[in-house]
Formats: structure tokens, sequence, C-alpha cells
């Protein structure tokens, strides 16, 4: 498909500079992005005298912008939404959710993945980072939906194993290009020390990242002190498993320590801000994390919980609890945010062919709706985007090419009711 869109604002997430003009799709990439003032010289070095438009879609002075990367998620647990609510942590995990998910099956998580995508889609997400039960249901969802999806190991004592994750890390690195795999585990505290020794031995296999719940709770810093003698940071950092990089979702408890291996081993941090609130974890030192330099990427948690899967709310929190935690308005500014949500997340998932708005990168690519009131007046777009900005302003979300989803509608390829259905059907079986 070539697909032109003109007459647009375009914040390629470069810089904060806005461009007015337009933005061109040829198949699955960006050919063109500019004023239009080029145009000639772009046919020029193309040796077109023209291209043939399959659409042409008029921006009506509406944001182009890439999309928002979750980059970290659970999506089957569309299931347990609002289903285990007001829980400490310890007693959400162990009393909801373990039982529950030990009876669900990979066709089960590939419907309510679909579920998921959907959401994801009115949030003008692009892309996951995704961490559940049945990989290959998981990938099947998100390839059948469109989405581009990094799954990550969840491996524990209780589930999943050392074999399946290298048997995805070898599938699903070279399948479908919307589809990649990262080393990974649940959390030290869920993983026996031999298991941990196991995963990090495999991580200097294959010279690879390794990503995991970590320094979610102050109960599981001083578990694992209590344990080793020190942080889950060091504790993993000793066993060489961050010699690849990699990094942790949610960081809420980390030490100048953990933060100086962060620094030096060049790993991610992915907040999550709306989960942490909910489940009174506690706010992570974003602030502390800039100041060091080292990457943040933004995730909403699963849909347990969150319990919503909206990239807007979590830039607002990320923020908000920032200057909060800091007592400092002027702390975490919010165009350090939206690059948290965009660019952060694409360094994070190892997708760096999707982090800004360019010529020859994948046509990842939101449409937002400026001619709507929390979006006016225009006296700085991006400050409009994190903290006025909702996802009733998503007009388009674009991956690989393809409109998903436009003007309140998902592509007609999708069977909305019957994915409503079955999530429903699902839990029923399962009560």
């Amino acid at each position: 498909m070539n697909i032109r869109f003109y007459n647009a604002k375009i914040l390629t997430m470069q810089d904060e500079q806005l461009i007015e003009g337009e933005l061109w799709v040829q198949n699955q990439k960006i050919l063109y992005v500019g004023d239009g003032s080029d145009v000639d010289a772009v046919y020029q070095e193309l040796s077109l005298e023209s291209i043939v438009w399959d659409r042409e879609i008029d921006c009506a002075g509406n944001l182009l912008m890439p999309g928002f990367k979750n980059a970290h998620t659970h999506s089957g647990m569309t299931l347990l939404r609002s289903y285990a609510d007001d829980m400490p942590l310890s007693d959400w995990l162990n009393k909801q959710v373990f039982p529950i998910e030990a009876k669900m099956d990979g066709e089960m998580i590939y419907h309510l993945t679909k579920l998921a995508v959907l959401e994801y889609l009115t949030s003008g997400v692009t892309a996951i980072f995704d961490m559940y039960l049945t990989p290959e249901t998981i990938a099947q969802a998100c390839v059948d939906m469109g989405m581009r999806c990094v799954q990550v190991s969840g491996q524990n004592n209780f589930s999943q194993s050392l074999e399946l994750t290298e048997r995805m890390y070898q599938n699903l690195n070279h399948d479908n290009p919307l589809l990649s795999y990262f080393i990974g585990f649940h959390a030290e505290y869920t993983c026996s020390r031999e298991l941990l020794e196991s995963v990090a031995a495999l991580a200097h296999k294959y010279q690879a990242p390794v990503f995991t719940h970590l320094s979610e709770t102050q109960a599981e810093v001083e578990g694992c002190k209590e344990r080793y003698g020190m942080s889950p940071v060091k504790f993993l950092d000793s066993l060489g498993m961050f010699d690849y990089g990699g990094g942790g979702y949610h960081c809420v408890y980390l030490d100048e320590e953990d933060m100086d291996i962060f620094q030096n081993r060049g790993l991610s941090v992915v907040t999550n801000p709306g989960s942490n609130t909910k489940l009174a974890s506690g706010i992570a030192p974003i602030s502390a994390y800039l100041k060091r330099g080292i990457n943040v990427a933004i995730g909403t948690d699963g849909p347990a919980s969150n319990n919503c899967l909206d990239m807007f709310r979590e830039m607002f929190l990320v923020t908000g609890l920032a200057k909060l935690r800091e007592q400092d308005a002027s702390a975490v500014d919010a165009w350090e945010v939206l690059k948290m949500a965009t660019v952060g997340g694409s360094k994070a998932m190892n997708l760096p062919d999707t982090d800004v708005l360019a010529k020859g990168k994948q046509a990842d690519i939101i449409l937002i709706d400026l001619h709507q009131p929390n979006m006016q007046p225009l006296n700085n777009i991006p400050k409009n985007l994190v903290y006025s900005g909702s996802k009733q302003n998503v007009k388009m979300t674009m991956i690989q090419g393809r409109i998903l989803y436009e003007n309140g509608q998902f592509t007609k390829a999708y069977d909305v009711e019957e994915i409503y259905r079955k999530a429903n059907e699902i839990i029923l079986s399962l009560r």
C-alpha cells in the first residue's frame, strides 16, 4: 500500500520541533517525511515521475507521531480485569492470580490477548513487551491482529521452563517481522538460585539481554537481602545475568549501587506507575534515573493490576508522581515522558526501526486529533499530549503500514463482538 498523509503536523521525536507537511508510507516503511518543498528531489532520487497512491489522507492539521511502546504488559490477564482488586501484591498474586492462571490454557490466552490488542490500538500503542504463559499462542494472536509484539520469558519455579525459553528464543526471533523474543524470568523471589544461574548461562550462550520484574516492592528487596545478603539487582548482576544488557520492570526500590549497575551495564528501567499506584508498591525515582542517563521506558503492566492499558494515563502518572516524590513541580518534564513512551520503549525492546518518524523507519504511526477541547489551545503540543491528552484523541493507529484503527473503528478484519463474547465465556468457565 502507498499512503500519503498531507496537511499534517508531524512530531518525529528526533527533537521537539514540529514539521508542517506530509508523510509517505510505502508498504511497511516510511518513504518520506518533510514539509513538501523537496518533493521533486525525492521523485528524482526514486527515479519516479509520480507515485500512484492507494490512499491520500488529509490530516486536517492533526498530529502524526510514532506509536507508543507499551514496554511491560501481560496481555492475557485481561481475564482478571476487575477480578482481583483492592488487595496487597502478595495476596493478589498468591490467592487470586496464580490459582486461576493454573486453569488457563493456550487457546484461552490466544483469545484474551486479542482482546488486549484492541485496547492497545485505541491508546495508540504500536508495540508491546509481553510476558505471559503460552508464548506460541500469544505470538499467533498478535500476528492475527497485526500487533508488533516482543515477548520475554516469564519462567519461574512453577511454570514454563528453560527448555521452552530456549526454543521460543530460537523460533520467535526469525519467523515473522512482527515478532521477537527475549530471555527473562518472572522475578528473583519466584525462582531458585539454580534456575537463575541457568537463565544467566542461557543469556551468555546467546549473548542476549535479560528482563525481569525487579525491586517492585520493599518486601521483595528485603527478602532478597535475607536470602543472599544483597539487593535483587546486585544479586542478579553477581550471577552475570546482565552481562549482555536488559533491564527490569518496575524498579521502584533501587539504591545508588543498583543504579550504578544499571548505568554501567546500559540497562533499561521500565516504569509502571499505574500498577505501582494501585498495588501501593511505591513511586520509582525517575528523576534519579534520568540524571544518570539510564534509559527509561513506560509500561502499563497487566490489565489485572492496572486495570486499563492506557498509555496516556501512564504518561501523566510518570510525571505527576515524580513531582510528588521529589516535591518539585519541575521534575520529569513532559518531553522526557513522551520520549520514554516512544524512543525509550523502542530502545528497551530492541526495536530501533520504530523509534522516530524518518525515511526507512517502520510505518508504526499514530494520528492524534488536535481538534478537541482538551488539546486546545496549541501552546505546546508535547505537553498537551502528556498533561491533557487521552485515548479519545487517537484518530488512527498504523502498524507496519497497515491502518488497524481509524476514527473510532477497528479494521473490518476483526470480529470485535466475537472477541468480547469469547473473553466473557472464558471467565465464566473458570470461576
